[in-house]
């Protein structure tokens, strides 16, 4: 039996994990000061371990087209995240966050992503089939991380990424159906830059001064092992903030600007960051690259999977100066001692490359996106995330509805570049939902009829659609046709059953997310 073709129900009947383990032990007692059940002795204190970024992926090769090849390992490893404390993770490479792919617009890559994790997790006895999803990129139904397009242990999936669009800060991660929160918790997460010769032209930070920031939040148990309780599939909220797979880390700056690349890939955590002196910060890039222009801001709100690029500018702090990212929540989420602490930062006088150090008023002239108006629109497309008979769904359908149809149903079916409208409503006031659309970069109209914050005036794939809100988008449906998902990145709610499909276009033989290239044996 093939676990692409399963539903739900059938997986929670076959899987050794089963229903009640699904939801695990409630092991998570909610206190004041955290959620770990580790001494606090052997928790680090904040700003003690020293920042990290992940390591750079070379290609092994190249193709028989000539495209560069690369090949990445999902395994298990045991590795130090907690000072002297060995954890079990999931990682790409054995890493987590994973190596960092960095490709450029017009030149296809392809990565042999070969799945070497156990048949059955340690501690929670899944089994960790995976399917890779580049979120961002406009890639082919099958290689785009199709929830059901599973790579199960000891198989391999060669995915071919396009590099089409404009330059932008991408994300590789699971999305392997009904265990992406999973996964992706064990560490299956890690960067993926595109440039062009537009950012190649700026003068905005480069190299040493562009930096990955890995936002994500994890409880620990006494052994120093991951802990999973998505508190009945409602959200997963740990007490130790990780910054590229370090705790709360402190990194050392030169008096100049940097250039932060801000994801947030916790499975439900927001954050609203702000810098400890509430100097403003300047947000260049949103999920599809570079803004029209930058926007200043005091707070950045990011919802789970968002991307943010901000510059802040050390110039203006002295040798020896420390200056906090906070953290200052959001709503519905549960926050504990040291939630409100991400990393420090502390100036130093050391010498700098001057060169991109400036923020230009003009960034991206491309308006493909942000120049889109609602009378180009074609239709509306009326969109609704709602908790219904015990099960996260949209529209009130779910994924196991998708599965049963053949993976047929659809809520919408553009034709190839057609301009629509989607108007996605949360009228819970009980959850935010951080709605993902795959395939298509769009811009945010308006949130209850009013304009989007200034940071989000740049081309986006995730909206954050807060308690008792709608949020208007409209988009382009271009470059691909077929099938693409839609879900909400609380991942423990997409995981039960927060997740539909579009279809661009027609179907055809080519463009089938599931049989059009399936893994084969490692």
């Amino acid at each position: 039996m093939n676990a692409a073709n399963l539903s739900r129900r059938d997986i929670l009947k076959i899987s050794a994990l089963g229903a009640a383990a699904l939801t695990l032990p409630l092991e998570r007692v909610v206190h004041a000061k955290g959620v770990s059940r580790l001494a606090a002795s052997k928790l680090p204190k904040p700003y003690t371990v020293p920042f990290a970024v992940p390591p750079v992926l070379a290609p092994i090769g190249t193709t028989d087209q000539g495209e560069p090849l690369y090949e990445i390992r999902q395994r298990a490893a045991s590795v130090e995240i907690l000072p002297g404390l060995k954890t079990t993770i999931f990682g790409y490479n054995g890493l987590t966050p994973g190596p960092t792919i960095k490709a450029q617009r017009g030149r296809p890559i392809a990565v042999r992503m070969i799945n070497d994790l156990p048949p059955t997790h340690p501690q929670w006895r899944y089994t960790p089939w995976t399917s890779c999803h580049l979120h961002g990129s406009a890639s082919k139904p099958q290689y785009d991380g199709y929830a059901s397009d599973i790579t199960q242990p000891g198989e391999v999936k060669t995915y071919r990424y396009p590099n089409i669009q404009d330059a932008r800060t991408l994300w590789y991660h699971d999305h392997g159906v009904h265990h992406t929160a999973e996964n992706a918790y064990m560490g299956l997460a890690a960067q993926y830059h595109l440039t062009d010769a537009v950012e190649a032209a700026l003068p905005i930070p480069k190299g040493d001064y562009d930096v990955p920031l890995i936002l994500v939040d994890k409880m620990f148990g006494a052994d120093g092992n991951l802990m999973y309780d998505d508190a009945g599939h409602s959200g997963l909220w740990g007490d130790v903030i990780l910054v590229n797979g370090r705790p709360w880390p402190v990194m050392t700056v030169a008096k100049r600007k940097y250039r932060f690349r801000i994801l947030n890939a916790s499975l439900s955590r927001g954050f609203r960051l702000q810098l400890s002196d509430a100097v403003p910060m300047t947000v260049i890039g949103t999920d599809g690259g570079l803004m029209p222009a930058p926007q200043q801001t005091v707070q950045l709100r990011i919802g789970m999977a968002e991307r943010y690029e901000v510059v802040i500018d050390f110039a203006r702090y002295k040798k020896g100066d420390k200056i906090e990212l906070r953290n200052l929540g959001v709503p519905n989420s549960t926050d504990y001692d040291n939630t409100g602490k991400v990393m420090r930062f502390e100036v130093t006088d050391d010498p700098f490359d001057p060169a991109g150090n400036e923020v230009p008023a003009v960034l991206n002239p491309n308006m493909e996106v942000m120049g889109l108006l609602p009378a180009q629109a074609k239709a509306t497309t009326k969109i609704e995330v709602v908790r219904k008979n015990g099960l996260w769904t949209i529209n009130g359908t779910t994924w196991e509805d998708v599965i049963e149809s053949g993976y047929k149903k659809v809520v919408a079916n553009p034709e190839l570049d057609e301009i629509q409208i989607w108007e996605i409503k949360n009228s819970s006031g009980g959850w935010f939902h951080p709605v993902h659309i795959h395939l298509v970069d769009f811009q945010i109209l308006d949130r209850n009829g009013k304009p989007p914050f200034a940071f989000e005036k740049g081309p986006k794939d995730v909206a954050y659609v807060g308690e008792n809100e709608t949020v208007r988008a409209i988009m382009k449906f271009t470059h691909q046709t077929g099938r693409y998902m839609i879900h909400c990145h609380n991942l423990p709610h997409e995981d039960h059953d927060m997740m539909t499909q579009f279809r661009v276009g027609d179907d055809t033989p080519d463009n089938d997310p599931i049989a059009s290239d399936r893994p084969t044996k490692a």
